[in-house]
């Protein structure tokens, strides 16, 4: 995991490194992307699959400027236990197959966001599965797959990643969806609600 592969922007990119810096470039695109999109969806719904341009204009200069200053992103780090660096490993694990799981119920249309922007794509609400657990399994698989990748890197960047990423998930993007979905769905919904916590399993039903 530490053996040196090669040297980029004075820092020796290692496994370990390389999975930081990934975590560090592909985050941002989830809020960019997904907080548009739930708070001007009727402007979206109006413009369709010119949607699919906000990431251009917004995430791609970001991850350019990211990779730029790689250098001083990656040289912060805190050297964790090994049993931390294992503890991160099967976060990181469970977060990738709880993605999985839910990309696969959700389809490719629901990944993409398709029915939030083609008004005549919808979709049934999705109870199932991990979703019959939290409503919201997808954003609870990104917590997992970053706090994984802080604990085996200990690149403090990319724990800063994962608390950004609960931040604007449980303040912003869920929310918002939540909102979103309540339209769609009406009672059906509500009732959803009541039973199924929102992020963390433990949690009642409409956190």
């Amino acid at each position: 995991m530490n053996g040196i592969q090669e040297v980029v922007g004075s820092i020796p990119i290692s496994s370990t490194n390389l999975l930081a810096l990934m975590a560090i470039i592909i985050w941002p695109m989830i809020p960019l992307f997904w907080i548009p999109v739930h708070f001007g969806h009727r402007f979206f719904r109006g413009i369709g699959f010119l949607t699919y341009l906000l990431p251009v204009f917004t995430w791609l200069p970001l991850a350019y400027l990211i990779y730029q200053n790689r250098g001083l992103l990656l040289q912060y780090r805190i050297e964790f236990a090994i049993v931390l660096n294992i503890a991160g490993i099967l976060l990181l694990a469970i977060g990738t197959l709880l993605h999985i799981w839910t990309g696969l119920l959700l389809g490719l249309w629901g990944l993409i966001g398709l029915p939030e922007i083609g008004a005549k794509k919808e979709m049934r609400l999705m109870t199932e599965g991990p979703f019959a657990v939290v409503r919201h399994p997808t954003y609870l698989a990104h917590l997992l797959l970053f706090s994984g990748v802080f604990l085996i890197t200990g690149v403090i960047a990319s724990g800063i990643v994962a608390i950004l990423d609960l931040i604007a998930a449980t303040v912003l993007i869920i929310p918002l969806e939540e909102r979103e979905l309540s339209v769609r769905f009406g009672k059906e919904y509500e009732l959803y609600k009541k039973r199924v916590p929102r992020f963390f399993p433990l949690h009642k039903g409409l956190d």
